[in-house]
């Protein structure tokens, strides 16, 4: 429990907020920021800690969104039932991909692809099938009720997507301190290397790649939740799988907290942005997003949270040289 009380603070922090009386529009902000930060805690377990960087992340964002939502407007399925299978559906999707990509060996940029190509493909399909809606999406009935899933008070939707987080958190917390996340960050350090010690790395893999699923998948289940529509182009399109790699990238790849910094730190510059220029330069977000993503890669790498890391231990390495001399 010791290894978990940074989250715990954290989660208890944030969950203090909707009670210091801020407006619904901040909180629609954090909401929006916190779906960010999920998807990207899900890119993270895959990217971050185990090296397989994915363009296609929205493949599992939009199957856990549109089994969320067609199983409640087709088969009036449960919504929480609809919930937990939208993230099951994303896991399969992940063990579906992952055993495709992995067993035949692809890595790097063509794994890259291939998980790009597979989330294009599933856009394509769910733009044309009628389950889905095809080009018009599927609309969720508004029915304020718990047993619905949804929620008068914005707050108790911010107080759920925190608790997702931190569930993510958790995981990610505890794959960090395992044995497994030592077999994962071996696949990424030199997977040849990795497998000539025994470990089997396809296995590895494969598992990160549900986690990483299962993880995305329930961003887009609360997505759906929360604005109550879906379509091909939200579900597959290419915005969240920016996102879920942005967020890690710029709060710091391979790190617990790292997405969740990312994804406030970008949502933030973007609805800066929106409100310097009034809405009248659509796409300045975008631009935004690009330069800090230049500006990060160039002087921190690592991300903020490395840069802070980097930070305090020459601000301490300087301190213990001044007590040495005093001393």
């Amino acid at each position: 429990m010791k290894e978990l009380a940074p989250v715990f603070a954290v989660v208890i922090a944030m969950a203090a907020v909707p009670l210091l009386g801020v407006s619904n529009v901040t909180l629609n902000f954090l909401v929006v920021a916190l779906i960010a930060a999920l998807a990207g805690q899900g890119w993270n377990v895959l990217g971050g800690y185990g090296g397989q960087y994915s363009f296609g992340h929205a493949a599992f964002f939009g199957t856990g969104a549109y089994v969320t939502a067609v199983l409640q407007v087709r088969y009036g399925v449960n919504a929480w039932i609809a919930f937990a299978l939208g993230i099951g559906g994303g896991a399969l999707v992940g063990a579906v991909v992952g055993g495709l990509t992995f067993r035949s060996g692809l890595r790097g940029s063509y794994f890259a692809l291939v998980t790009l190509a597979f989330a294009e493909v599933l856009r394509i399909s769910a733009s044309v099938a009628p389950i889905t809606g095809g080009g018009v999406g599927t609309l969720v009935k508004l029915d304020l009720h718990v047993v619905a899933l949804q929620f008068q008070s914005r707050a108790v939707f911010y107080w759920m997507i925190l608790a997702l987080v931190a569930v993510a958190l958790i995981v990610t917390r505890l794959i960090e301190r395992s044995r497994f996340g030592v077999w994962l960050i071996a696949v990424r350090e030199n997977e040849d290397a990795a497998m000539a010690l025994g470990v089997n790395t396809t296995a590895v893999k494969l598992a990160a790649m549900v986690i990483s699923g299962a993880i995305t998948a329930a961003a887009g289940c609360f997505y759906v939740q929360y604005f109550l529509f879906i379509d091909s182009g939200l579900a597959y399109g290419t915005w969240i799988s920016i996102e879920a790699l942005l967020t890690p990238i710029i709060g710091g790849v391979g790190t617990v907290f790292g997405p969740l910094l990312g994804a406030l730190v970008v949502r933030g510059l973007g609805e800066g942005a929106r409100m310097v220029t009034g809405g009248e330069a659509p796409g300045l977000d975008l631009v935004v997003y690009g330069c800090v993503l230049v500006l990060i890669i160039w002087f921190a790498p690592r991300g903020l949270i490395g840069a802070f890391t980097q930070l305090r231990s020459r601000v301490m390495g300087s301190a213990g040289i001044v007590e040495t001399s005093r001393g």
